[in-house]
């Protein structure tokens, strides 16, 4: 039962500040293009990094814990259900180039970011 509130109390503050992630980016870049959710899913993917790094060198956390910050709250604050609706959107529109360059920079950055985050706390903590 723990390890349920732990996910549930997480994934309420990832979702919730994936919505405001969202919403801010939208007003900044407009919502053309789903900037909201690649910037989401890059720095989600940094703070996944960043996170298992630390856990790795310095900090050991319960499996509640872990669980309440990965699957509960970078598991709502990233979402691969919106850049797969993002990018179906995208292609309906006719929207081919935009919806090859969102998927190709979603990966790419992505990834990217989980290996900078792993990077920069390794520098940082050892």
């Amino acid at each position: 039962m723990l390890m349920i509130l732990a996910v549930a109390a997480g994934g309420a503050i990832g979702s919730v500040g994936r919505y405001y992630t969202v919403v801010c980016v939208s007003q900044w870049f407009g919502q053309g293009f789903p900037y909201g959710t690649i910037i989401v899913n890059i720095l989600g993917s940094f703070a996944l990094g960043a996170l298992a790094e630390t856990v790795g060198v310095i900090w050991s956390l319960s499996d509640e814990l872990r669980s309440f910050f990965v699957v509960g709250m970078l598991g709502a604050y990233t979402t691969f259900s919106a850049f797969s609706w993002d990018t179906l959107s995208l292609i309906e529109h006719g929207e081919f180039l935009q919806a090859g360059s969102y998927i190709m920079a979603s990966v790419v950055l992505s990834i990217g970011a989980l290996f900078c985050g792993m990077m920069i706390c390794r520098q940082l903590l050892t």
